[in-house]
């Protein structure tokens, strides 16, 4: 019986996990707002950077908090029972925003969910993560580059500063991340994924937007 109860907690806490990953924030965001069907709009991505489309830079930082947030309290929910619960609610949030039921499986690419995830799983990672985004950001400007290489590194991190089953979690987390990002792949690949302007040109263009060049919102 207690065996039992064990393999449905886990179970329970993957599903969860799911379930609150899985939240289009961006699609109902911008219904409620009166904008329509996110879906419509630019690539059909339901993350942030598509949201920052319609113009409403509320409603894409709404996005981008909320998406972050869903992943960090999958993950601190299911921590009060135990680490191994917050591992399966936390990959569990992952493959929910990626892959939600609702929406045909068609999510968003998962990088400010990722984030929240390592932020409430072990913050030292979480923050490197963030901190390793900045600085291949500001050295390179590409945006999914610098997403990918510190959701690639992230499993390095939490291998020294966590433990072998966090660090699962971030490779998890990382190989989601490159499947979800294989357009951009393909772009920087030819040399034709736009960059991050800096200085006065700082502000987001239309032509970023237009090849998911942006910040990692989505």
């Amino acid at each position: 019986m207690t065996a039992l109860f064990g393999d449905f907690s886990l179970l329970l806490a993957a599903l969860a996990g799911y379930l609150l990953g899985s939240i289009p924030f961006g699609l109902v965001l911008t219904k409620l707002a009166g904008l329509g069907d996110i879906r419509n709009i630019g690539s059909g991505n339901i993350g942030a950077t598509n949201v920052l489309r319609t113009g409403k830079k509320g409603l894409a930082a709404a996005t981008l908090i909320l998406d972050g947030a869903k992943g960090a309290v999958a993950v601190l929910i299911a921590a009060i029972w135990g680490q191994d619960l917050a591992v399966l609610a936390g990959g569990g949030a992952m493959l929910g925003h990626c892959f939600p039921v609702w929406l045909r499986f068609k999510g968003g690419k998962g990088v400010a969910t990722a984030l929240g995830i390592l932020l409430a799983i072990a913050w030292p990672v979480g923050l490197l993560a963030c901190l390793t985004w900045l600085m291949v950001a500001f050295v390179f400007r590409y945006s999914s580059a610098a997403a990918l290489a510190a959701l690639t590194l992230s499993p390095v991190y939490a291998w020294f500063l966590a433990d072998p089953q966090r660090a699962g979690l971030a490779a998890l987390i990382a190989l989601l991340a490159w499947i979800r990002h294989h357009e951009n792949i393909r772009r920087l690949l030819r040399g034709e994924e736009s960059k991050i302007k800096l200085g006065k040109d700082a502000a987001i263009s239309t032509e970023n937007i237009g090849h998911n060049g942006g910040p990692p919102l989505s």
